[in-house]
């Protein structure tokens, strides 16, 4: 990999991949009953960290970290603080706005959040999915309503910034229990909520299932009118949508997905963990054994990497944009057009406006409800 191309890079991504149990709807790189492998693949991720900072990151400024997985609150302590000591000597953590790390409840207690605390992290990103156990406990997702609660009674002792995941048309909740679920969180002591539709996944148990007719998901129509109510109700409630997924009370948008969203670039660890340096995407070596080896041996740890083209970055930017709320502001976009793409961008503003799918105000153009 050619490092000096991250030079610029705005926000760090961890990546650990260890759960105590593997959820029957999950596609992502995360291994269960592999707690024998932490140590090691811990020590991996400080060599990684150290070669990427002292080949290339020696003076800029990261804005955010995010630890996501997997389950990082199964991050044995005394290896998480470890961690961060790495990071503080690498990095000024009073430059740095928002460190945050996935947690799911059951997996974590009032010592590890006062660990977290002390570490330097602020934002608390917490997987509650779903408030039924009876659903959850189907999806394999161990978990109950018991030990959200729990969290949520401990962690605003430590953090004022918690964010909460949703699935919006997991099997076995009603339209009446949707609204029900959506109404008590807004109640809660959190600042931010990412609400995210059900994607079965090819190869998952979720996936095997529907084929097999065991488990049937809510239809499109009722999931979108599940999506509108949950949209409605917790804009009453102060929790604002400025992106499509994503909600939040003001001043607590995520920091660290924004620059997602904005393409800006950034660096990722772990295994399977992704890459932007703003023109192309590195992905690291996704079985673990191999990138444990890898590490070890000091050879490159990159999997595969896809420099895109022209046409896939405008389009990219386009796409990211209008799912904010910010919009897309056509004067500048239209700068990095040609007369001919310029002249059909136009033609497909004013036909998308016509079907009430798009608004335009200011020299903005955002997305409708009926766009959304």
């Amino acid at each position: 990999m050619c490092f000096d191309v991250f030079a610029d890079v705005k926000s760090l991504y961890i990546h650990w991949p260890f759960c105590p149990y593997r959820c029957s709807y999950c596609p992502f790189i995360a291994f269960a009953a592999h707690d024998n492998f932490m140590q090691n693949y811990h020590n991996a991720l400080m060599k990684e960290i150290d070669t990427f900072f002292d080949k290339v990151y020696k003076s800029y400024e990261i804005e955010t970290i995010y630890m996501g997985g997997g389950t990082p609150s199964t991050y044995p302590n005394q290896l998480l603080l470890d961690m961060f000591d790495k990071l503080k000597n690498k990095l000024d953590f009073c430059k740095i706005s928002e460190v945050t790390i996935e947690v799911n409840p059951g997996t974590i207690d009032k010592k590890q959040l006062a660990l977290m605390k002390s570490c330097g992290i602020n934002r608390l990103s917490v997987g509650v999915q779903s408030l039924n156990d009876s659903v959850l406990k189907k999806l394999n997702r161990r978990q109950s309503l018991a030990d959200v609660y729990d969290l949520l009674e401990l962690a605003p002792n430590f953090f004022s910034n918690i964010s909460i995941d949703l699935i919006i048309g997991l099997p076995g909740i009603s339209f009446k229990q949707w609204c029900s679920e959506v109404e008590e969180i807004c109640s809660w002591p959190i600042k931010h909520i990412s609400l995210y539709f059900l994607s079965v996944h090819e190869n998952t148990k979720l996936y095997f299932d529907m084929q097999k007719n065991k488990v049937k998901i809510p239809n499109e129509k009722m999931a979108i009118d599940m999506y509108e109510y949950a949209v409605e109700t917790f804009e009453k409630n102060s929790f604002l949508r400025y992106e499509i997924s994503n909600f939040a009370k003001e001043g607590f948008e995520s920091k660290h997905n924004k620059n997602y969203w904005d393409r800006k670039p950034y660096k990722a660890f772990g295994v399977g963990a992704c890459s932007f340096d703003g023109l192309s995407r590195f992905e690291n070596e996704a079985s673990l054994t191999p990138y444990l080896e890898k590490i070890k041996m000091g050879s490159s740890i990159v999997k595969s990497k896809e420099k895109l083209s022209r046409r896939q970055i405008l389009l990219e930017e386009l796409m990211l944009k209008i799912r904010q709320k910010s919009g897309v502001f056509i004067t500048e976009f239209e700068k990095k057009l040609s007369e001919d793409e310029k002249y059909v961008f136009e033609e497909k503003l004013t036909i998308l406006k016509k079907l009430g799918l798009i608004d335009v105000k200011n020299n903005y153009v955002f997305l409708t409800q009926k766009g959304v």
